[in-house]
């Protein structure tokens, strides 16, 4: 679906232009063709494949989507994946973004993703004297407005692990703390395979051999750079936090476990007791010792209450009931 097709000169908006009429203003001097679609269908990425004449392989791409985030550069033109991230009620929203850069236009192809690219543009087109400098400040400010947009969720993995933190020597919690953990980290890896890839592949964009469309713009793209190993780092730090939280988890299971055990032979220990007096008394012989004694029955009772007793408190003293 076509969101929008703009042509702009020398940094200013000349107007929104049909698919058909694209060819005429990629010819004129300064002018550059800004077109946004989303969840493009095939014959539309052929048709925009005729039109800005983009290679067949990066179409490809843009088709099958679900791609890893990356950048390449096909002749002077350059095609990148980028995934959209957000949180909806706890749950992770993988999007994608493909924008295909030529130094006369820009095609951004959004798929899976209902967060939209408006304000760029409305952004851009207040900078006029940043716009001017054609299609790569437009690339630098897509990118920059998709790593924006990971902070809020980064934000969101931090704040939910500092609730399962506060949870993880309540008595009883444990397992579920575990099970929450887990659920976080697949978040995290999941914000990671975002941010890695593009961090990786942004670093090209402004130092050593730099494509064509964004050598204009090189400082830029070291700002989303810088902003992507700021991320990446933040990532780093949530993953070993919730590999020691699940270790403590892992020793609080444990210890509950120890402490259930240490319970059962506590009253183990008791009834055997109490089994081993009767079972001596209990036996049948004709001359058994106090067989016949008056008084041997309550003695007996007396006996297994009181020893049942002191080895009570001893193992209440210890801390095993």
């Amino acid at each position: 679906m076509l969101i929008n097709c703009i042509a702009y000169q020398e940094g200013k908006k000349l107007k929104d232009i049909s698919i058909e009429e694209i060819s005429d203003y990629l010819i004129i001097p300064g002018c550059f063709v800004w077109v946004a679609l989303l969840d493009a269908e095939l014959a539309e990425l052929e048709k925009m494949r005729e039109e800005f004449n983009l290679h067949e392989l990066a179409v490809e791409d843009a088709w099958h989507s679900h791609q890893r985030p990356k950048i390449e550069e096909y002749g002077d033109s350059v095609f990148a994946v980028m995934q959209l991230v957000a949180m909806n009620d706890d749950e992770l929203i993988i999007g994608e973004v493909d924008v295909f850069v030529g130094t006369n236009y820009v095609l951004s192809v959004r798929n899976r993703s209902k967060e939209d690219f408006l304000g760029v543009r409305a952004r851009c087109e207040r900078e006029p004297n940043l716009l001017s400098q054609g299609s790569g400040f437009v690339f630098y400010a897509l990118m920059d407005a998709v790593v924006d947009r990971y902070f809020p969720v980064l934000d969101t993995l931090e704040t939910e692990l500092e609730n399962i933190e506060e949870h993880i020597f309540v008595k009883g919690s444990a397992r579920s703390n575990i099970e929450r953990l887990y659920q976080l980290k697949r978040k995290v890896m999941a914000l990671k395979h975002a941010v890695a890839p593009l961090m990786e592949d942004a670093g090209k964009l402004h130092r050593g051999q730099v494509p064509n469309v964004c050598l204009n713009t090189q400082e830029y793209f070291r700002d989303v750079y810088d902003h992507l190993s700021h991320i990446n780092g933040s990532i780093d730090r949530i993953r070993d936090t919730i590999g020691t939280a699940i270790q403590v988890n892992l020793s609080m299971v444990t210890i509950e476990e120890s402490e259930v055990t240490k319970r059962l032979a506590a009253w183990a220990g008791l009834f055997a007791i109490a089994t081993a007096f009767a079972g001596v008394w209990g036996m049948n012989f004709e001359n058994m010792p106090e067989l016949h004694w008056k008084y041997g029955y309550p003695v007996a009772l007396t006996t297994i209450v009181l020893v049942c007793c002191i080895l009570y408190r001893r193992f209440k003293k210890a801390g095993w009931l």
